[in-house]
């Protein structure tokens, strides 16, 4: 089979196609004929040399991707070949195959294309666990997510507007603000020319932040909080380096918590994708949720897509599809 590899790491350049040996699964995993899998920011920090994969994981970036099932492993039950299946991956999704642990697994959601599958188990795992499980937002609090046009904006706005809460987004584009609009968004806001701090004041601060920007906006969020609020910040955008004001923390009776996905054991990961299968995929099959695609480029075309990524002009997931013929 055919992946896209680093040999070295780089620019966009470095993404190579190469010629490398199947996956075979093992113990509890299937191998997974891929369709389609998606771009993140984690495979950029990869590509740079910043975020290495977990060890015993596939070196290939690619952290989700949707197929079909080719080959259970050992000990496998309740899957079979053929079944149409999107999964969340530590790596290997930009490649023409993948083991999976099948904790990862879900099926894919009845009413989205194959392809277009590859474009749910990372944001909705992400969205849910944090704004949802750790966060615990209920309905008629407000929500301010930062980058809300992203992938994982795209979907937070959707299921905070499906529990009945109030959402609060920044984008940098009138473009960017529309399309949060028309997820339902309440609050827009252009950060290059407004303050969030002052746009959820009228609520009396946020009661959950989702941040992808980190350093840069850590003591402004403290500032947006609403008393009893909760901050997690999943993404280094704005810097790794901040200073917290605990005073003002401790005066709101405020959390603040950070997570990734990618390292998580095994069982935590499934824990998750269990929860989404449960709460997130009835919500999709009726229409309230959907997957929000900017474009689709073919995996030979990673380099590219990692660039549109880079350039922060797409709304909503890049995918990248694998051909039928697999060259």
């Amino acid at each position: 089979m055919y992946a896209i590899t680093i040999p070295d790491p780089g620019g966009p350049e470095a993404l190579v196609r190469d010629e490398v040996q199947d996956p075979v699964p093992g113990e509890g995993e299937v191998l997974v004929e891929v369709a389609a899998s998606a771009v993140n920011r984690a495979d950029i920090l990869q590509r740079q040399g910043f975020y290495d994969p977990p060890p015993g994981s596939s070196p290939y970036p690619g952290l989700e991707c949707s197929g079909r099932i080719s080959e259970l492993g050992p000990g496998v039950s309740g899957w079979a070949v053929g079944d149409e299946v999107c999964a969340l991956l530590a790596g290997g999704g930009y490649a023409e195959k993948v083991a999976v642990p099948v904790g990862q697994l879900l099926p894919v959601p009845r009413g989205v294309d194959l392809v277009t599958a590859a474009a749910l188990p990372e944001v909705t795992a992400t969205v849910w666990s944090n704004v949802f499980q750790i966060c615990h937002l209920r309905p008629a609090e407000t929500l301010l997510v930062h980058g809300g046009s992203s992938g994982i904006g795209t979907m937070a706005i959707q299921l905070g507007k499906a529990i009945g809460a109030r959402v609060v987004v920044t984008a940098g584009s009138a473009e960017k603000l529309a399309a949060c609009r028309e997820l339902g968004a309440d609050v827009l806001v252009n950060y290059r020319e407004q303050d969030f701090v002052e746009a959820v004041r009228e609520f009396g601060g946020a009661d959950v932040i989702l941040d992808v920007i980190g350093a840069k906006y850590l003591d402004r969020n403290v500032d947006a909080l609403a008393v009893n609020g909760r901050l997690v910040i999943i993404g280094m955008q704005g810097g790794v380096k901040g200073e917290l004001n605990i005073a003002k923390l401790m005066a709101k009776r405020a959390a603040v918590a950070s997570t990734s996905l990618r390292a998580r054991p095994l069982e935590e990961k499934a824990a998750v994708v269990a929860s989404v299968r449960e709460h997130v995929w009835p919500l999709i099959e009726s229409g309230t949720v959907k997957p929000i695609v900017d474009r689709v480029l073919t995996l030979p075309e990673a380099a590219e897509a990692h660039r549109l990524m880079e350039s922060s002009t797409h709304i909503g997931k890049i995918l990248l599809r694998v051909e039928p013929t697999g060259r």
